[in-house]
């Protein structure tokens, strides 16, 4: 055996998956799993372990994967995540723990991220649920969100005792493991709900349809509902736009509402309620993984997509995978590229983009080469559709509507860094509501940053 070189993981076909919205990449066997870990040399100072935010015990686990041990595997990664087939699939091992795997100083990191999902996978279809706690200790928590953080959070303060109820403002819970990533990276029914699932085994409760702000508010669960602490892991759901003119043509949609619409309401479906549109020709504007996944969706909807963004393909913050996985597909990227006007024709409808080329100055704050509009470069793209993928930030009506709560010039809620305190008592926050957008995982390691300070707050008072 190549001890230097990955063992391989099964894809679909990119020509035959850029037509259907199953699941691209097919996972691990049991034979591929075990063979994979046995390329594992389980260091004792283990750097793997540093660069994931929930602190798996990766060597621990792996090392189970290889002497065939599965459920024993699933129990040493459920101390640390409740999320595990989820992260499997769409953390950025490449650059948390596989980044600082000793065996890829020489050779290929262990795919840490391939193992898990094998081992959640396994987990899931030989029903095997994670341990919750024996008793209630008398305390009640109220979660805000059931996206990565909140689902995070409520697990593990559950499994410390706590009675955990989760609001959620939409009608299924999952945040933006549901209304965000799409289904050929991250399937619904078998991998999402069934995590979810087995957070409410832990006795966790979810009620959807609750709009924090509007149904009721952080003071009324604290001061009225009995609830001896709130954590908020609310999200940053308010896209972004460019403020060029044209914006509003019709056409043009921030990538929170196409994916929604797709991931959420089913509309790539004939049969859906939810119309979205089936554009010929589309434009994604920026070079994240959501402008990815955007792209990706919009393709398989049947439309000839380029991805516009205005530094080179170095700096795109996409991860290296999904860029890999679109090319693959057919998506067209024009790099070193910004759009500057939507045009439309005389029913208001987007018929073209007008761009101007780029190239690449000095460093700007992020570290990356500041983008210089090229003088006399503008042209026009042909398109029918827009696609802002530019971010997003917090929606301010949980910090409006509660007393005592601080947030930053970027709508952001205050919180320490450690445990995610905020300015108001009892009250904690973490993931994207805090930091702005960012990844999955992130937002689980603030939820579970949460949970550790919610009970030594509470344990202490």
């Amino acid at each position: 055996m190549d001890v230097l070189n990955k063992i391989p993981v099964s894809e679909q076909d990119p020509k035959e998956r850029a037509h259907n919205f199953d699941e691209v990449c097919l996972g691990y066997k049991a034979e591929e799993a075990q063979c994979e870990a046995s390329r594992c040399i389980n260091c004792k100072n283990a750097q793997c372990i540093k660069g994931c935010p929930v602190a798996i015990n990766i060597p621990g686990f792996i090392e189970q994967v290889k002497n065939g041990d599965f459920e024993a595997a699933y129990r040493i990664i459920s101390e640390s995540s409740a999320l595990p087939a989820i992260c499997g699939r769409v953390c950025p091992q490449e650059s948390q723990c596989e980044g600082k795997c000793i065996r890829g100083i020489k050779g290929d990191p262990i795919s840490i991220g391939k193992l898990e999902r094998f081992v959640a996978d396994w987990a899931r279809e030989n029903n095997i649920k994670p341990q919750g706690a024996k008793e209630l200790n008398g305390k009640k928590v109220a979660v805000i969100g059931s996206g990565p953080a909140g689902l995070t959070c409520a697990g593990d303060l559950a499994k410390l005792g706590y009675d955990v109820t989760i609001f959620e403002a939409l009608h299924e819970p999952g945040g933006v493991l549901v209304y965000g990533i799409p289904e050929f990276r991250l399937p619904k029914e078998d991998v999402v709900k069934k995590e979810i699932e087995n957070v409410k085994s832990l006795g966790v409760k979810i009620e959807t349809n609750v709009v924090i702000g509007k149904s009721t508010t952080i003071d009324e669960l604290l001061e009225e509902e009995g609830f001896d602490a709130v954590f908020i892991g609310s999200g940053a759901g308010l896209p972004k736009f460019m403020g060029i003119p044209g914006e509003q043509a019709n056409g043009v949609f921030s990538a929170n509402e196409y994916l929604t619409r797709s991931n959420l309401m089913k509309a790539f479906k004939e049969d859906s309620d939810t119309p979205i549109m089936r554009a010929t020709k589309v434009a994604v504007v920026g070079g994240g993984n959501v402008a990815m996944d955007a792209a990706r969706t919009a393709l398989r909807l049947g439309a000839e997509v380029h991805v516009v963004y205005r530094r080179s393909e170095e700096e795109l913050p996409a991860r290296k995978e999904e860029v890999h996985h679109a090319k693959e597909e057919g998506i067209i990227f024009d790099l070193l590229t910004n759009p500057v006007e939507i045009l439309s024709d005389e029913n208001g409808w987007v018929s073209g983009i007008k761009c101007i080329k780029m190239e690449l100055g000095e460093p700007d704050a992020s570290g990356r080469r500041r983008p210089v509009e090229v003088a006399g470069s503008e042209f026009v793209m042909d398109v029918d559709c827009v696609i802002m993928s530019l971010g997003t930030s917090p929606n301010p009506l949980i910090s409006s509507t509660t007393k005592g709560l601080e947030i930053n010039n970027r709508k952001c809620i205050v919180a320490d860094e450690e445990y995610g305190k905020t300015t108001k008592d009892a009250v904690y926050a973490g993931g994207d509501a805090v930091t702005g957008a960012a990844t999955v995982i992130l937002a689980m390691g603030a939820g579970k940053a949460a949970a550790k300070g919610i009970h030594e707050y509470l344990s202490n008072k």
